[in-house]
C-alpha cells in the first residue's frame, strides 16, 4: 500500500500538488529554491534538505521537471535519484517532456529495482490543488497498482492510455497540439473583435455562449484581455512553456511524416512571443504578437 509519496520539484504544478497529496499521505518535498520548499512545509508538506532524503523509503516519488534532459540529470545526473530510490518503488513522471528517451529511462531505472510510470497531466495549478487534473498513463499495470492511489488523489479524469511509458507522453502531445492551436485561434479571433471595433467583453461572452467556445477560449479568453494590463494577466501558464510543447508537437510530427501546417504556424506565435521578452508572460499573452496594441 502506498503510504509515503516524495514530490521533487515544487514549482507551479509541483506545490499544489504536493498540498493535495498531503491531505491523504505522508508527502516529503524537495526544490533548488528554498522559498518553495518553505511554502510546501506551511501547506502540510514534510520539507527535506535534498531529493535523496525526499526519496528515501518512499514508495511513489513524484517528478515534476520541465525537460527530459532534466529528468535524465535528476534521475542519472552526478547526484542522481536513481541509487537513492527504494527498491520497488514507482517513479510518476508528470511533465510533458515528449517521448523521446523514455524507454531508455525506463529500462535504466528498471536495474534499479524500480518502474516508470508515464502520467503526463493537464489543468493548471488550480485544478492540481483541487483534484481535478486530467491525467493520460502510460504504465505497466505492476507499476500502475502502485501508482493509482496517487494519481486518484490528483485528478478527476484519469485515463490509462497504454501499459508501457511513452504512451501517455505521445497522448499528452496531442493534446498539447490542440492546446496550443486553440490558445492561440482564441488570441486571434479576440484581436480581429478589437480591430473591428466591437466590447471585447461582450465578444468573449457571446463567443463562449455558442459553437465557437473552447476550454482555451473560455480559460485564457479574459486573461487576454488583461494581456495589455501593466504586468499582464497573471502568469498560471508561461508562453515560453507552450514554446517547449509545440517544439515536443513539431517533433514528432516529423519523426511520424506527418504535416501540421496549424500546428506549426501557433508554434511560430508562441516563438515570436518568447523572442519579444514575453517568455515569462501567461501564455495569453501570445494576442501580443498578433495585435501588440489594442486597437480600439
Amino acid at each position: 500500500m502506498t503510504s509515503t509519496v516524495a514530490v521533487i520539484g515544487l514549482g507551479a504544478m509541483g506545490l499544489p500538488m504536493a498540498t493535495r497529496l498531503a491531505e491523504r499521505f505522508e508527502v516529503r518535498g524537495f526544490d533548488i529554491a528554498a522559498a518553495r520548499v518553505a511554502l510546501a512545509a506551511e501547506k502540510g508538506v514534510t520539507p527535506t534538505d535534498s531529493a535523496a532524503d525526499a526519496v528515501a523509503d518512499a514508495q511513489a516519488v513524484l517528478v515534476a521537471v520541465r525537460t527530459g534532459a532534466q529528468l535524465d540529470d535528476l534521475l542519472f545526473g552526478e547526484t542522481g535519484l536513481a541509487t537513492h530510490l527504494a527498491e520497488g518503488a514507482v517513479v510518476i513522471l508528470t511533465s510533458t517532456v515528449g517521448t523521446d528517451g523514455i524507454a531508455e529511462i525506463a529500462a535504466r531505472l528498471a536495474e534499479h529495482g524500480v518502474q516508470l510510470v508515464d502520467a503526463p497531466l493537464s489543468g493548471g495549478p488550480v485544478r492540481a490543488g483541487e483534484g481535478d487534473l486530467l491525467i493520460v498513463v502510460g504504465a505497466s499495470q505492476a507499476a500502475l497498482e502502485i501508482a493509482r492511489p496517487v494519481l486518484e488523489q490528483l485528478a478527476s479524469t484519469l485515463s490509462i492510455v497504454g501499459d508501457k511509458p511513452g504512451d501517455g507522453q505521445a497522448l499528452k502531445t496531442v493534446n498539447q497540439l490542440l492546446c496550443g492551436v486553440h490558445i492561440a485561434a482564441a488570441a486571434e479571433a479576440l484581436a480581429l473583435a478589437d480591430a473591428l471595433g466591437l466590447d471585447r467583453e461582450k465578444t468573449l461572452e457571446a463567443l463562449t455562449a455558442g459553437a465557437a467556445n473552447s476550454f482555451m477560449l473560455g480559460n485564457r479568453g479574459p486573461r487576454s484581455l488583461q494581456a495589455y494590463d501593466e504586468g499582464g494577466a497573471e502568469v498560471l501558464s508561461r508562453l515560453d512553456i507552450f514554446v517547449k510543447d509545440m517544439g515536443i508537437v513539431g517533433s514528432a510530427a516529423r519523426a511520424a511524416h506527418l504535416s501540421t501546417p496549424v500546428a506549426n504556424a501557433a508554434e511560430q506565435l508562441f516563438l515570436l512571443g518568447e523572442a519579444q521578452g514575453l517568455g515569462a508572460r501567461d501564455d495569453s499573452a501570445v494576442i501580443r504578437v498578433i495585435a501588440p496594441e489594442r486597437l480600439s
